[in-house]
């Protein structure tokens, strides 16, 4: 198969342990779009969060885009315009902060290009690490979030979540999109909006086919991509559901994994018709 797009998760996936590219991989990335393959960036970040690894991999310079919220804004990034935005009512992010309430958890969102949450937690700091974004506890969450908000977040310990999913899910179908991220993010986002129709909507703009398409990721927000491209791959680091759904398992975050699937089937593939 002729593969034009490569379509990467950041956190455990294109990212080692540190936020950091390491230099295989992002060599293996710059041949491939001088190849004229298309390098696209697939995260649960805010856009903020990305535009740096963007800029790395002077995905300006070669017209390609950012898939940001779990695919709930679709950014272009020579032109900066937004090619697709999914939003959550204020009304929505209040309900979300009832229900947080009545489970005992945490949740914050997104309001400018700050994080805000009612309560200050461990993990909701681990977001503020991972995006560099400011966070901001305020006393009323319902008064500070007044515009639409891209996607909410719960957070809380990995097996509490993983119960309040399972409640959710069914409960909130064809309402809201709920999936997790990391082990201790539950995300919302609107209704039939994940990275796999985000992927989609792109991909028709381009004229480019799903077959034609490679996406990696290592977690549950990963799982719409990488069962619609035409190669979908897991991370060595994935749990086993998500290894199991994938096409291809290849190595982890930490031994090059990323570059490994660019070489094998994209570089010798440019080699070969050469």
């Amino acid at each position: 198969m002729n593969y034009r797009m490569i379509v990467l998760d950041l956190d455990d996936t294109l990212l080692r342990d540190d936020h950091t590219i390491s230099p295989r991989t992002k060599q293996a990335l710059m041949n491939a779009q001088e190849a004229g393959i298309k390098v696209v960036l697939a995260s649960g970040r805010p856009t903020f969060a990305m535009t740096h690894i963007a800029k790395e991999l002077e995905l300006e310079k070669y017209g390609s885009f950012i898939l940001s919220f779990n695919g709930a804004k679709i950014t272009n990034c020579a032109t900066q315009e937004v090619l697709f935005s999914s939003t959550l009512s204020p009304e929505t992010a209040h309900e979300l902060y009832a229900i947080s309430k009545q489970e005992g958890g945490w949740i914050h969102t997104y309001v400018g290009d700050d994080i805000v949450t009612p309560a200050h937690n461990k993990y909701t700091d681990i977001e503020g690490e991972i995006t560099g974004m400011p966070i901001v506890e305020v006393a009323d969450f319902a008064a500070a979030v007044q515009e639409p908000v891209v996607k909410v977040l719960m957070v809380d310990d990995p097996e509490k979540l993983i119960a309040l999913e399972r409640k959710l899910q069914p409960k909130l179908e064809g309402e809201l999109n709920v999936v997790r991220s990391k082990p201790f993010f539950l995300e919302f986002t609107e209704a039939g909006v994940d990275k796999g129709t985000s992927l989609h909507h792109l991909i028709q703009k381009l004229g480019i086919q799903r077959e034609e398409v490679i996406a990696i990721g290592d977690s549950y927000n990963d799982l719409a991509m990488i069962e619609f491209a035409g190669l979908g791959v897991a991370m060595g680091n994935a749990p086993d559901e998500i290894k199991a759904a994938a096409d291809y398992v290849t190595d982890t975050n930490m031994e090059d994994g990323v570059a490994k699937v660019v070489e094998k089937y994209m570089l010798n593939q440019a080699a070969s018709t050469v």
